[in-house]
């Protein structure tokens, strides 16, 4: 049976709401179930500074993201394999930036999914193997109404959003970067610290808590 990348009600309401909220790019990560790594069940943010066309990630917020998930008593690969970003635009194909993104921040992990939610519905997913061979598969996503609709959750969502994206204003007669990129700290240029680290430490708890990537 082909893979498919689906949202329970209650996470694709939330998603929806971050996504109309302001009117900048929003990115996080998607939190899946412990018996269907497929199936999202929640979307969590990360502090982040936001433009139009540019996630930048702060990676401390990161690595507080990671220990909270792994008190919660979830698996990496529960939290840290679906990068979930949205486009205001009304296109969800990814750029040559989200490509390279994805490969260079993802390419360590075994597997991982980029999922993009564009501004007036349309959504873009692959899953990517990186092991054996490797492979790139365009997969189906899809709300699964199967599982009940918690409600919404206004205020919190709300609460979540002013908590962690910080809009950035392009500085007048210069483009904006294009697509997200990661950078630590905010005010400096991009790297990948923060996930060399994430992988040190994820590590490190699967050889003491036995978790598997």
């Amino acid at each position: 049976m082909r893979p498919s990348l689906r949202f329970t009600p209650t996470a694709w309401a939330k998603l929806l709401f971050l996504r109309d909220y302001g009117d900048t790019e929003v990115g996080g990560f998607g939190i899946a179930a412990r018996d269907d790594l497929l199936l999202v069940e929640d979307v969590q943010l990360v502090k982040q500074v936001c433009s139009w066309a540019h996630v930048a990630f702060d990676d401390e917020s990161v690595a507080d993201f990671f220990d909270q998930q792994v008190d919660a008593g979830r698996r990496p690969e529960q939290f840290a394999r679906i990068w979930v970003h949205t486009h205001p635009a009304d296109c969800p194909r990814p750029s040559m930036t989200d490509e390279e993104t994805l490969a260079r921040v993802f390419g360590r992990s075994d597997w991982a999914v980029m999922f993009i939610l564009a501004s007036e519905g349309q959504s873009y997913a692959r899953l990517r193997f990186n092991v054996g061979p490797g492979a790139d598969v365009e997969i189906p996503t899809g709300v699964d109404y199967t599982h009940p609709f918690d409600g919404c959750d206004p205020d919190a969502w709300e609460q979540e959003y002013l908590e962690n994206i910080q809009p950035h204003q392009s500085v007048c007669g210069t483009s904006p970067v294009l697509e997200p990129v990661i950078v630590s700290p905010l005010d400096e240029e991009p790297t990948d610290d923060w996930y060399e680290n994430w992988f040190d430490y994820a590590e490190d708890h699967e050889n003491v808590k036995g978790f598997v990537t």
